[in-house]
């Protein structure tokens, strides 16, 4: 127990180095850690909301909203796949009425293979056995496209994934540091941002699906029915309001130019004829390719740009766009510019999101958390340490000395592991510092009686670590799979008390156990006449 080879010191010594070294910069104020070298990482535990205060925001999916996307998505698919392929099956015009859909085949010859087009694009659900959409045939040649119950939850279930890595992408372009993302539940997003005092430019921000579209405008839709909300067949109307320049309502087609998941960069430029904020965007190639060929195709004709199902505006194609970018212009703002960038550069969500709840929590009390916090822990190590002292002299010595590289190695390990630490996980660490010297309590309890049983100095000590180390691993692990539970089904408080115990356990085991014995290993080599404990 007490033979330490030079490979075993060195390895201890440097976990040891490592851990107190990754600690410092935490403690230091920012001026002090701006003046290190930049050679020398610097890794800082970052405050969770419940301290260094910020924005609570609860976001919740739109299932109408998924339903309705997959509708429009397989209406296109269809009509593509009945006119692309060999041979071309004529259809009459797609029905989207009652959250399915429906068309005539015109050759009721052709009625099987147009529903065998459709099997092929359907696809099994899971290990559910259940296809995403059903397949029947109406009245000898009507067709009708179901979405079934399964299909709905899986495509809610992927979307609720890619919208959940957006709205991080979003939010780390802000700036802000260490956000808190979580999914809560089939439908919620969790999003905590620290530092951030103005909820309402993070809710604008995560608010808007930067859904962008360019559809033809209907030329021929009748002015009376566009005013009155009735779309023509093949279209929709859409919201272009006065704002933006437009009559209140547009006809556009029903069919997408291009599509916004297209889009390989957008930026917040100016106008270089009016110097009014814009939005520059570009293409990838297939999304250029495509825009250059619908506005050869339609020059002279008025397209719109739609964000979000509300047309932004609706210029005329005066000649062909063959550069694989174009310009978004509207009563744009510079900073209402910037956000719409941000929203198009991070991707679309796939899903509306609305907030549904919010909070702002003050940095001051989260500052007054923090000084509670140290105070409590400078009394509750100040205590402990006295004890030590008073009670096992020079082994208190060692174990004061374990205890201060403790601390230090867990907010080193926190600040590696890029950890927050909340007002739970002060907790956690308080009660770290007074359980840290539970091991050594446990050792030199155990050298004090190998003593009295007659043992020599090396004999005590050899057996006492030994024998106390079994009841310290035991002890612990109980204690580590405690609080492993807590952090798989605790959420927010729970958890961060949780990392913060788990790591606090780890290394006091460490300190108290290895590091105290490699410490009290170098002292026998001297050959002490007596052991005083």
């Amino acid at each position: 127990m007490l033979d330490f080879p030079r490979w075993k010191m060195w390895l201890v010594w440097a976990t040891v180095i490592i851990g107190v070294l990754a600690g410092i910069p935490s403690l230091l104020p920012d001026r002090a850690r701006q003046a290190l070298p930049a050679w020398m990482p610097a890794p800082v535990v970052n405050l969770g909301l419940d301290l260094a205060g910020g924005s609570y925001i609860l976001l919740e999916a739109q299932v109408d909203d998924i339903a309705r996307q997959r509708l429009q998505l397989m209406e296109e698919t269809i009509r593509t796949e009945m006119r692309r392929q060999q041979p071309r099956i004529d259809i009459g015009e797609i029905s989207t009425r009652g959250g399915q859909l429906s068309f005539f085949v015109r050759n009721p010859a052709e009625v099987d293979g147009a529903v065998e087009r459709l099997r092929a694009l359907t696809q099994g659900v899971g290990v559910t056995g259940q296809r995403d959409w059903q397949i029947a045939v109406v009245d000898t040649n009507r067709v009708t496209v179901t979405p079934t119950e399964a299909g709905l939850d899986a495509a809610l279930d992927n979307a609720m994934a890619v919208a959940t890595d957006i709205v991080r992408r979003r939010i780390d372009e802000l700036g802000t540091r260490e956000p808190t993302i979580i999914r809560q539940g089939a439908t919620r997003i969790v999003v905590q941002v620290p530092g951030l005092q103005d909820p309402q430019q993070l809710k604008d921000l995560l608010g808007q699906t930067a859904r962008l579209e360019f559809k033809l405008v209907d030329i021929n839709a009748d002015p009376q029915a566009v005013a009155a909300g009735r779309a023509p067949i093949g279209g929709q109307i859409l919201p272009y309001p006065p704002e933006n320049g437009g009559p209140g309502n547009l006809a556009v087609r029903r069919q997408v130019m291009v599509a916004g998941d297209e889009l390989v960069d957008a930026q917040q430029t100016f106008d270089q004829q009016t110097n009014a904020p814009v939005v520059t965007i570009r293409f990838n190639s297939s999304g250029g390719r495509k825009f250059a060929r619908v506005t050869q195709e339609n020059t002279g004709r008025p397209f719109a740009i739609i964000l979000d199902n509300e047309v932004i505006s609706a210029p005329n194609i005066n000649e062909p766009i063959l550069g694989g970018s174009a310009q978004i212009s509207g009563n744009f703002t510079v900073e209402s510019a910037n956000q719409l960038a941000i929203a198009l550069r991070s991707g679309q969500l796939p899903v509306e999101l609305q907030v549904i709840e919010e909070s702002t929590i003050s940095p001051e009390l989260g500052q007054d958390s923090i000084e509670r916090g140290v105070v409590a822990g400078v009394i509750g190590t100040a205590a402990v340490v006295l004890l030590m002292l008073f009670a096992y002299l020079r082994f208190g010595v060692y174990a004061n000395i374990a205890l201060v590289v403790n601390v230090l190695m867990i907010i080193g390990v926190m600040a590696i592991m890029d950890a927050t630490l909340t007002l739970p996980g002060i907790a956690g660490f308080v009660l770290t510092i007074g359980a840290a010297v539970d091991a050594n309590v446990l050792i030199n309890e155990r050298i004090r009686e190998e003593q009295r049983r007659g043992r020599t100095i090396n004999g005590s000590v050899e057996f006492g670590y030994k024998e106390a180390s079994r009841a310290i691993l035991d002890a612990n692990i109980t204690n580590v799979i405690a609080a492993v539970i807590m952090f798989i089904f605790g959420a927010g408080p729970v958890r961060g008390f949780a990392v913060v115990l788990t790591i606090g356990i780890v290394t006091s085991v460490f300190t108290a156990v290895t590091f105290t014995r490699l410490l009290v290993a170098r002292w026998l080599k001297t050959r002490p006449k007596q052991l005083v404990i």
